[in-house]
């Protein structure tokens, strides 16, 4: 159950999966134990800390039962389990437990227990038992729509049993086609994930296909070379799939070898094939991936793509100031994609290209509603309007506060934390906050704020819908600490308070997978690198010192900002993913910043950046600090180094000239 616990682990903070709180874990505390115990698969441990647990009325009991549980799942009967739901009701564990219990049905195939266990299932957030629920249903009897199957299959990410067993059935009773399992083998690919590409084969029942994908997955080149045919159809998908492996490594090499090679493969694989190339050149950001999308609307215009694939013609659209080709990209995205306030911001943009002033304006005054969301900050301040603060919410009342403070979930939710095991804090305080009104957040943001466990703070607080609490959102913590060393540095401290409320939101203890630490998030190698630089003496241990973390961070910081002339948006990308990077990606034309950023070829970065830059923005608004517009710290246009001031292009004009 490793893999299993690893998938659920990894949520709340970004990079804080097993960090340890800023307060020690006392060692000797039985849940601290348990959880040791579990990682360590230590079973005859496990037993008699239940017992203890027990015994002691321990408000972490059930967690203690849970470890044991989830331990010996394999072994266990439904009554214990039944037993285990009575004792803690409504609570986290139990639906935890609930869902792992109803994985473990499933792969033993016991349906009626299935379905038992699932009328009760709360959070409903596992794609396997999403799966495995459908499955359920059909061999119960129950009619399953065979798109709403076929849904649930594609969302799949990696090749689990539930949706593999589901696909399977579905299948052999002929509710799935051949081109179901071909369109899921090459959505699978296009996302990396050569395992759900077997198994979607393996499903056509062919061991000669399933040993060609296997070949084409080893060496596409060679496949080309000695085995790829067009013609019977299932030959055509397997080059298909060949070609699409050589785009990834080489997006020309594939373009030259479909052209001149592979013009006779199905029109609707050759689409798929230019999107695909069209999708590779653009993430390098090369100029003629523009080509390879124009190719594949002309083969197919009305092929429903990836909403990836068509991201990236849009942003290369964008790049290259077509602004027909970005809204068609979009518009031929999903529903939900569209509504995305970026698609929103751009599709307003490409019509302003376009020539269409009052369309655009209207679409940017509705987005201009939401000026705490970067592209409705970018809306607002396009428009020339003014972008206040939210006004303060009334006070929390004392009974608010009584409810939040006495809620059993919040509670175990901030021992867990306080105890280092923060993963399984996080867990109970979201599954806690289901159902809670606006006022009820703010309580809860509150009592997390007042214990400065400044994640759930922040996180909570963001929330609530009609009532803002700013002073929840964008916290202040380490004040004077943070001013003095941003003022050493000679750095804008809301810049600074942007970088670390994305970076560690301000838990002191934080440690990323990959080994950066501290409130600045700052690598070993980087930190003693910097501290040479900075004439400083470095230790690893003093990474994790609240001031030298603020030292070191706002050095290296500077560093990064001075290196690409005072540019945020470069320097955050810098910060983000190395400065070889964005150094790369300001390569070609001047773009104008918000089109340069779109074009991060990697998502968290893009993401990274927007959400930097806007708190920068906020943080300067209640510190009462210059530089309060977003359009400022994003800058005017973004070219190759040396390059000076903005392209003639969709760059939108100051806020004084009157916006649109």
């Amino acid at each position: 159950m490793l893999k299993r616990w690893g998938r659920w682990a990894a949520v709340g903070l970004m990079a804080l999966a097993q960090a340890a709180s800023a307060a020690p874990a006392p060692a000797d505390d039985l849940a601290v134990q348990a959880r040791d115990a579990w990682v360590k698969r230590d079973r005859k441990r496990l037993a008699p800390l239940v017992d203890a647990a027990r015994a002691q009325a321990h408000p972490l009991a059930g967690w203690v039962e849970y470890f044991d549980l989830n331990a010996r799942l394999a072994e266990v009967r439904q009554p214990e389990m039944d037993a285990f739901y009575a004792r803690y009701p409504g609570s986290y564990v139990e639906d935890r437990l609930r869902n792992d219990w109803l994985l473990e049905l499933g792969r033993r195939r016991d349906w009626t227990g299935f379905r038992r266990d699932h009328a009760s299932y709360q959070m409903r957030d596992d794609r396997e038992v999403a799966c495995y629920a459908l499955l359920a249903d059909h061999l119960s009897g129950t009619k399953v729509d065979a798109d709403t199957a076929r849904a649930a299959w594609m969302a799949q990410k990696d090749g689990d049993d539930g949706c593999n067993a589901l696909a399977t059935t579905f299948v052999e009773a002929g509710l799935f086609k051949p081109d179901t399992a071909w369109a899921k083998a090459r959505q699978a690919l296009e996302q990396g994930r050569p395992r759900a590409a077997r198994q979607a084969v393996a499903l056509l029942g062919n061991k000669a296909l399933e040993q060609k994908l296997a070949e084409l997955q080893d060496n596409a080149g060679r496949y080309l070379t000695r085995k790829a045919r067009t013609t019977p159809r299932a030959e055509a998908e397997l080059t298909a799939l060949a070609l699409a492996r050589v785009a990834a490594n080489d997006p020309d090499q594939a373009g030259d070898v479909l052209r001149d090679k592979w013009s006779r493969l199905p029109t609707d694989l050759q689409a798929w094939l230019w999107m695909q190339i069209g999708r590779q050149s653009a993430m390098r950001l090369q100029d003629d991936a523009l080509g390879a999308f124009e190719r594949a609307h002309k083969l197919a215009p009305d092929m429903g793509f990836s909403d990836d694939a068509l991201a990236w013609a849009a942003r290369a659209a964008l790049r290259a100031k077509s602004p027909v080709v970005a809204l068609r990209a979009i518009e031929q995205m999903s529903a939900g994609e569209q509504r995305d306030p970026g698609w929103v911001y751009w599709r307003a943009r490409a019509t302003r290209m376009q020539g269409d002033a009052a369309a655009a304006r209207a679409q940017l005054t509705a987005l201009a509603t939401t000026p705490l969301n970067y592209f409705g900050r970018l809306a607002a301040e396009d428009l020339g309007l003014p972008t206040p603060l939210p006004a303060v919410p009334a006070p929390l009342t004392a009974e608010e506060r009584r409810a939040a403070r006495s809620h059993p979930g919040l509670a175990r939710a901030l021992r867990l934390i306080d105890l280092g095991l923060r993963s399984e804090g996080v867990r109970e305080w979201n599954f806690s906050l289901r159902g809670m009104n606006d006022r009820a957040l703010l309580a809860a943001a509150q009592e997390a704020c007042d214990r400065e466990v400044w994640d759930r703070c922040i996180n909570t607080s963001e929330r609530t819908k009609s009532e803002i609490d700013i002073a929840q959102r964008y916290p202040l913590p380490h004040k004077a600490e943070l001013m003095r060393e941003a003022q050493a540095a000679s750095l804008d401290p809301a810049y600074v308070y942007g970088l670390i409320r994305q970076e560690s939101r301000f838990v002191l203890d934080a440690r990323s997978h990959v080994g950066a630490a501290g409130l600045m998030q700052v690598m070993p190698a980087t930190a003693k690198w910097t501290a040479k630089k900075a004439g400083l003496a470095y230790s690893p241990e003093l990474m994790h010192d609240r001031d030298f973390n603020l030292r070191i961070g706002t050095h290296y910081l500077k560093l990064v900002l001075d290196r690409f002339d005072g540019a945020q948006a470069l320097a955050a990308a810098a910060y983000n993913a190395g400065p070889g990077r964005p150094a790369r990606w300001r390569d070609g034309p001047v773009l104008d910043a918000a089109i340069w950023a779109e074009n991060i070829p990697f998502n968290e970065t893009r993401d990274y950046v927007r959400k930097v830059l806007l708190g920068g923005t906020v943080y300067a608004q209640l510190l009462g600090l210059p530089a309060t517009k977003l359009r400022e710290r994003l800058g005017a246009s973004v070219g190759p180094a040396g390059s000076r001031g903005a392209d003639a292009g969709d760059v939108p004009p100051p806020a004084a000239a009157g916006g649109l």
